[in-house]
């Protein structure tokens, strides 16, 4: 490395306000007031939970009710009753937080329209960061993020949902379908 190459910086000069820091300490202060104001004026978007629910009030865009968040994953059936997943890795590639965790087995002869079919489907559920790109990658349609938010577990191994419990949230939201 060339004397040349070397820059020597020198921290800028504060003016006597700057130095105190009152012009940042007002305006943060300004900020909060603001916010202060809206929440007592009642222009709020908090929510009251769990007395006031999401679901109860959906967002109108282009004159469709649009729900504009993501709940927990569903496994989806296919006509036959079967899971739909085909166990093609492609979400499980494609998520950014490696929360889903597929073991492939080859598929009964008795399943003429595919090769593979996951014999062990997990989602850790803590892990997940909720942004779609599962749902988004899937080829058939087979895993879906759902509108149920409230989802509890009192250990992290509740919070792992296997192939059995997303396969029951798809039969317990089956009447709603989700985006």
């Amino acid at each position: 490395m060339k004397l040349e190459d070397v820059i020597e910086l020198q921290p800028p000069e504060l003016k006597a306000s700057e130095n105190i820091f009152l012009p940042a300490v007002l305006s943060g202060l300004g900020s909060t007031l603001v916010h202060l104001f809206r929440s007592v004026g009642g222009n709020v978007r908090t929510m009251q939970y769990p007395e006031e629910r999401r679901e109860d009030k959906p967002v109108l865009e282009q004159g469709m009710d649009v729900q504009r968040y993501r709940g927990v994953h569903r496994l989806n059936r296919d006509e036959q009753n079967r899971v739909k997943c085909v166990a093609c890795y492609m979400c499980a590639t494609a998520c950014p937080a490696h929360c889903i965790h597929i073991v492939g087995d080859a598929a009964p002869d008795s399943w003429p329209d595919r090769e593979k079919y996951p014999i062990k489907f997990d989602i850790d559920e803590l892990r997940c960061i909720y942004c779609g790109m599962c749902e988004e990658a899937c080829p058939v349609d087979a895993i879906e993020l759902t509108y149920e938010y409230d989802i509890v577990g009192l250990t992290r191994e509740e919070m792992v949902f296997d192939k059995q419990k997303l396969l029951a949230i798809y039969d317990q939201t089956i009447k709603r379908r989700p985006m």
